[in-house]
């Protein structure tokens, strides 16, 4: 019987990597000495020439023909060796340390709190993630690591409660450390119910921090009890108090302009007042009072204003009709495709509504005939020149809203749109006047096409006693004008017309250094090139409005930025003209932020969700509206690793 030959096997034959592999194959050795793929990654089993001659020949077809043998081969491998030398991304890490599955846990509980969604939503999105990465990894040779880190992920809904909660916390403390560094703050106050009916109030504090001014949610602070002004006031302070920053700091005080906060004695701002060592400037909301000043309107065109929302609703909430009526307008081929139900919170809702019903009047009219329904006011002559005019009129209107909301916007340009608009309303008496209506497009398009005759006086008088409303308002901004005005045109400023008061200065040392600053070019230019960079701002800014781009303004540098860039580069050795300007520069002109807070706080705390706890309730919040990043590797470091659960 012949003997069995004994089979060699390659790990006897002591095979090594040859250096030529490299250029001529692109393969590279790993760690365990095995031929690794430079292209594809893929490591081959043994250190044979015909496995790895194979692999590139059979697989890498297009680059042996892009690059052949000689020097653009050796380049090209080249290039390929030092993509390898940077750090492995995180689907080639094997090993990740369990630091950065708690890291990537903070990373979706701050996502889920930032878009107000419930915290059971960390599970879901889990499990989106892993089923995505079935086939998204698919053809990665270490796709089982990867499914098993994510699978490792904690999102339970206890735990993205808990990460929302530190994180807040966290925040809080960034604040407060830049808070005891600031030289003034200004507070911003509101107060709302949410869905339970309890009492929030919304504290805004703004601040210059090291790296530019902040606007930031110190506390949402729950009233159990009454919601008085000296209620308020105790919460406000016990907060401020509470983080151990000095009430003094405090330069201005903004607020709705509610009873409860303006109140004389027992009002909020009073109260703050007698627990402040110094003059405080104080202001109502100058958005709130601009939509008082459109409450002007006669009692005919108001009543217009409620017949368009009785006409929409009888439309809207019955199902069956309006699902006809948009049918209809599919059919007419509409600009519009529906029509908007007013909503008396809403700044722009009045606007809209009218515009909307405005564009689809004929329509409108046209869909009750076909239904028996009949108003006559729709044919009635002095009732649509009044629609015409209501809807022209709350265009501007919302055109000066928009320039008053959002983040970044100096108290002064406020006080200088809010001007602008009373002159204007002044051009739109004279534009009646004239029986030209170029700044009516609505109602002019009415008379050319009607042939009416426009009740001129009537229409000029209601934009007269409009103005003079305006007039009439805004007084605690106009007093300050010339001190408001300082943060932008420091050279035109003159010690007297200036409030000192409220921000501590030394009087003879700003005066000196003012002198000094207009006197010295290297200085005062800056304040130019101020102009001209705020200058190029204001015609982004227009551009876009007049496109209606208004999600992209938002992407356009802030004006307060720019102002303290500029301030920023002035030395040290005009500290009194600094500190005027960094404390006028942090005054809020509305509580427009308390606003958009309750709006976030409702969506939160909803009908679903009705048993979030007022800390929860805060920390999504804080997380929705600071400009502070939590320190993420600080609180995973202070936590115990651990899997899902």
């Amino acid at each position: 019987m012949a003997t069995e030959k004994k089979q060699r096997k390659t790990e006897d034959e002591n095979r090594e990597f040859k250096v030529e592999w490299t250029e001529a194959f692109a393969f590279t050795p790993n760690l365990n000495g095995l031929p690794t793929c430079l292209i594809c990654q893929e490591t081959l089993a043994h250190n044979k020439k015909s496995n790895v001659e194979r692999h590139f020949t059979t697989k890498h077809v297009s680059f042996s023909v892009n690059y052949p043998v000689g020097e653009a081969r050796k380049k090209a491998v080249e290039e390929l060796q030092k993509s390898q030398e940077k750090p492995p991304s995180v689907f080639n890490y094997r090993m990740p340390s369990p630091n950065n599955v708690n890291i990537a846990s903070f990373v979706v509980s701050q996502e889920i709190a930032k878009r107000g969604k419930p915290y059971t939503d960390g599970e879901y999105i889990k499990s989106c993630f892993i089923k995505a990465s079935e086939e998204l990894f698919r053809d990665f040779k270490n796709k089982a690591d990867i499914l098993r880190k994510i699978k490792e992920l904690p999102l339970s809904a206890k735990t993205v409660k808990d990460r929302t909660v530190k994180m807040s916390s966290n925040i809080t403390d960034q604040q407060v450390e830049d808070l005891k560094l600031a030289s003034a703050l200004s507070i911003a106050v509101d107060e709302s119910c949410h869905i339970n009916d309890t009492a929030q109030v919304s504290l805004f504090v703004r601040f210059i921090s090291p790296t530019g001014p902040k606007e930031e949610l110190l506390g949402l602070l729950p009233l159990k009890g009454q919601t008085r002004g000296e209620d308020i006031a105790n919460a406000v302070i016990e907060c401020i108090e509470k983080h151990h920053i000095p009430l003094d700091k405090i330069v201005s005080v903004s607020t709705d302009g509610a009873e409860s906060m303006t109140g004389v004695r027992n009002g909020c701002v009073a109260i703050l007042k007698e627990k402040i060592s110094h003059e405080i400037l104080t202001y109502h909301c100058i958005i709130h009072q601009e939509a008082l000043c459109v409450q002007t309107f006669p009692e005919e065109i108001c009543k217009v204003m409620e017949l368009v929302i009785n006409i929409i609703k009888s439309i809207i909430t019955k199902a069956l009709h309006h699902h006809q009526f948009q049918e209809f307008l599919f059919e007419m081929e509409s600009e519009y495709a529906d029509l908007l139900l007013h909503n008396r919170v809403r700044w722009l809702s009045r606007g809209n509504v009218l515009k909307h019903f405005a564009f689809l009047l004929t329509e409108i009219k046209a869909f009750l005939l076909e239904k028996g329904v009949h108003y006559p006011e729709l044919s009635d002559d002095q009732w649509i020149q009044k629609f015409y005019f209501m809807v022209d009129v709350m265009s501007h209107l919302n055109q000066l809203n928009r320039r008053l909301q959002g983040k970044g916007n100096t108290i002064f340009s406020m006080l200088e749109e809010v001007i602008s608009f009373e002159n204007k309303l002044s051009l739109f008496a004279q534009d009646f006047e004239r029986e030209t209506l170029i700044h009516f497009p609505s109602l002019l398009k009415h008379r050319q096409e009607s042939n009416s005759d426009i009740d001129i006086c009537y229409f000029k008088t209601t934009l007269l006693n409009m103005r003079e409303a305006f007039l009439h308002r805004f007084q605690e901004f106009r007093d300050s004008k010339a001190t408001l005005a300082f943060v932008k045109k420091p050279l035109d400023a003159s010690v007297t017309e200036l409030n000192f008061s409220p921000f501590n200065i030394d009087i003879g040392d700003f005066e000196m250094q003012l002198l000094d600053l207009k006197t010295k070019e290297l200085w005062s230019s800056k304040f130019e090139r101020l102009c001209a960079d705020m200058e190029i701002l204001e015609k982004n800014k227009c551009e876009l409005s007049s496109r209606h781009r208004w999600s992209a303004l938002k992407d356009l540098e802030k004006e307060d930025m720019l102002i303290f860039n500029t301030w920023n580069s002035i030395p040290d050795s005009y500290h009194q003209l600094k500190k005027l300007a960094f404390a006028v520069l942090s005054l809020f002109g509305s509580t427009y932020l308390c606003e958009q807070s309750f709006s976030s706080m409702n969506l939160i705390k909803s009908r679903l969700r009705n048993r979030l706890i007022d800390e929860n309730l805060e920390s999504y919040l804080k997380l929705k509206t600071t400009t502070y990043k939590p320190d993420l590797p600080k609180l995973s470091k202070e936590m115990q690793g651990h899997c899902s659960h």
